[in-house]
């Protein structure tokens, strides 16, 4: 079974509260809870991590070498700022999809810049929540293609 790492950064966990008109009103557990479903219909292992911390952000993405097949990561904050983030994730060289609630490109100048995004091989952006399900079901699909070639054809 595949087993995705989905790491959330700072202020994830005020969703609802945080800025409804750009991250919505839905709360993290409701988050959590649809990245769970999402899991149980691909058939994949998940595990939910976040952090207001980079440190422990950091950390995660280093103890999930060898823990997980690959990462789904919303850095937050932390995109436009962490070079630490996009270090840890080139070290442990496994495939990252970057995830964003809004879409950073139609937003201030300097949320446009994802140090994160260097590492990663896909983003997702603008979609809500519905950007973590199209992540495990690119991801997925990606791993299973990385470890069957033929799979594509």
């Amino acid at each position: 079974m595949i087993r995705l790492l989905v790491i959330n950064g700072p202020n994830l966990n005020l969703l609802g509260l945080r800025e409804p008109e750009i991250y919505g009103r839905e709360d993290y557990a409701a988050l959590t809870e649809k990245l769970q479903c999402w899991a149980e219909e691909e058939a994949v292992g998940l595990k939910v991590f976040q952090s207001n911390h980079e440190g422990a952000l950091v950390d995660a993405i280093q103890a999930s070498y060898g823990n997980a097949d690959g990462i789904i990561i919303n850095p937050a904050a932390y995109t436009h700022t962490s070079i630490a983030i996009l270090d840890a994730l080139k070290a442990v060289a496994l495939p990252a999809v970057e995830v964003h609630l809004s879409d950073i490109s139609k937003r201030e100048p300097f949320r446009q810049i994802s140090y994160a995004g260097m590492a990663c091989v896909k983003t997702f952006a603008g979609l809500g929540f519905e950007g973590y399900h199209e992540a495990i079901r690119f991801l997925k699909a990606y791993l299973n293609e990385k470890n069957d070639p033929q799979a594509g054809l």
